[in-house]
């Protein structure tokens, strides 16, 4: 039997990986929106107004973005990128 993935288990993976970043998605909007109305609260009460929560969404925006290229753009693993590995590994290239 080929260690190869068959197309349902690629597709299933793909699925999941997509789902994850949806729900990450999700998360990152409604805590930093939870962030945000603690900003505006706590500067309305004490009259400091400075955009701390801008530095968490940049950072988590970062990971993100990571996330989404590894959902969306990252090329799959070919047989003959495995092939080019083994055979740079070998010395025989």
């Amino acid at each position: 039997m080929s260690d190869t993935p068959s197309l349902h288990d690629q597709a299933v993976t793909r699925l999941r990986k997509r789902r994850d970043f949806h729900g990450h998605i999700a998360a990152y909007v409604v805590v930093n929106g939870f962030l945000w109305a603690v900003w505006a609260v706590s500067g309305a009460l004490g009259g400091t107004w400075f955009p701390w929560p801008i530095f968490l969404m940049l950072a988590w925006g970062i990971g993100l973005a990571l996330n989404a290229w590894d959902v969306y753009w990252r090329r799959e693993i070919t047989e003959e990128d495995i092939r080019a590995e083994v055979a740079r590994l070998s010395g025989t290239r």
